[in-house]
């Protein structure tokens, strides 16, 4: 199993490109299950979440094409003829976006056998909210022996869908079902993350038709049918934020590129209240952080525009630095402070209690070998390492892999010594 290993101190100068969302592409690509008419994302990274995915659609029916095109990497989707609408344990298990087969499997085909996700790292993460979705727009659903069995053999029908929380995950299903059910389709307390907007964009280009996407209320005028498309992916606002955190961790000045600051404002807004400068450009931003410590500051966890859950553990291994007590309180997701005892392996001194961690700044962090427990967590401890005397060994880098493309690579050309070691502990070779 491979393992990162940072040795600190080195400040951060140069320029990071900053790859296509995540949280994005994985959506985009179930997108393509509706239409037999190709559909191109372009800006798309390379990671093992895309990849999984790219298994499972293809044991669906799809065809999947990767190549490098001007922008990065492109990915062409084929799926001429749903194969199968049964999406097993053993791929489903792997990520749990890939549930979100489900619907545009049931919209296009009428039915659907797909394995609950099961249970998560950071939290419970229900898919009830999905299913009861689903069941508004028409969906007979039965659950048996961890699967879904879901059936619409009349098609899907448009509906008023009120979520009781801003779920992302259930309104971009709500979203990728609705497009094709007949008649209107409303989303009343919707997710507004970017995401969901850039899902919508690439829907529409197809031929959908939604409105609001990005608002808490959003309009679906269902159509018989969609059409190819060529699609880029949004920039990946937790890479954006993740790098821009890094660079404050470790000082000097870095510029992040092909990004859009305001996705990540939140944050900005935060990383500028603890005293570090941010300058946003017409293709991202420059962070820059000078010799004087960090300032304590307290923030929040909240859906957006509120500041990101998948920034919080990033945030706090910077606030480990600071001159004071910071407070961070987690609104989101319930086991999502499981980085606090490696943050503290490497000596921060943080202590939690229930939703909130209080963390008081130390003058250095010392190196030690930490465990990785979660994607976002992983990569706090990597920024940890990047300012902790002596080296960091970070364990189980598996999670980083699934949301981070070539971080080696990009933390490496700004001076940072990082190097990954494969599982016999020798070191990894840069392709």
């Amino acid at each position: 199993m491979d393992r990162i290993a940072i040795v600190g101190g080195a400040k951060l100068n140069g320029q990071i490109p900053i790859s296509g969302a995540k949280n994005s592409a994985i959506k985009l690509m179930a997108a393509s299950l509706l239409t037999d008419e190709p559909l191109r994302l372009t800006n798309m990274p390379r990671l093992a979440d895309t990849r999984f995915l790219g298994k499972l659609l293809q044991r669906l029916g799809a065809e999947v094409v990767e190549a490098e095109g001007p922008d990065g990497g492109e990915t062409l989707l084929t799926t001429r003829e749903i194969v199968s609408g049964f999406a097993p344990y053993d791929l489903v298990r792997q990520m749990r976006a890939s549930f979100n087969v489900l619907g545009p499997l049931l919209a296009r085909t009428g039915q659907a056998k797909v394995s609950l996700p099961g249970g998560c790292t950071i939290g419970a993460r229900p898919v009830d909210l999905h299913l009861k979705a689903l069941e508004a727009l028409g969906a007979r659903i039965d659950l048996h022996e961890g699967y879904v069995y879901a059936q619409a053999p009349r098609g899907l029908k448009g509906a008023v869908i009120n979520f009781p929380i801003n779920s992302v995950g259930a309104t971009e299903h709500a979203m990728l079902a609705a497009v094709l059910a007949d008649g209107d389709t409303v989303l009343e307390n919707a997710a507004a993350e970017p995401e969901l907007a850039d899902l919508a964009e690439c829907l529409n280009a197809m031929g959908a038709k939604v409105s609001g996407a990005g608002t808490r209320t959003v309009h679906i005028q269902g159509v018989s049918r969609l059409h190819g498309a060529t699609h880029s992916v949004i920039p990946d606002r937790i890479e954006t934020g993740t790098y821009a955190v890094a660079a404050a961790m470790a000082g000097g000045e870095v510029r992040l590129t092909r990004t859009r600051g305001h996705l990540i404002q939140s944050l900005i807004d935060k990383l500028i209240e603890a005293g570090v400068e941010v300058t946003t450009h017409d293709d991202g931003l420059t962070v820059k952080r000078g010799p004087d410590r960090l300032r304590p500051v307290e923030i929040e966890t909240a859906p957006h525009p509120g500041f990101a859950t998948d920034l919080q553990a990033q945030f706090m291994a910077l606030m480990t630095l600071a001159d004071g007590e910071s407070i961070i309180r987690e609104t989101i997701f319930e086991n999502r402070f499981m980085h606090v005892p490696e943050l503290g392996r490497l000596g921060a001194d943080i202590s939690v209690q229930g939703g909130e961690a209080r963390v008081r700044g130390v003058e250095a962090l010392t190196g030690a070998q930490v465990m990785a427990t979660d994607l976002r967590a992983s990569v706090s401890l990597v920024i940890a390492g990047l300012a902790a005397r002596g080296e960091t060994i970070v364990n189980r880098v598996y999670h980083l892999d699934r949301g981070f493309e070539r971080l080696e690579e990009k933390l490496g050309a700004c001076g940072a010594q990082v190097r990954r070691l494969k599982g016999d502990g020798v070191e990894a070779e840069v392709e």
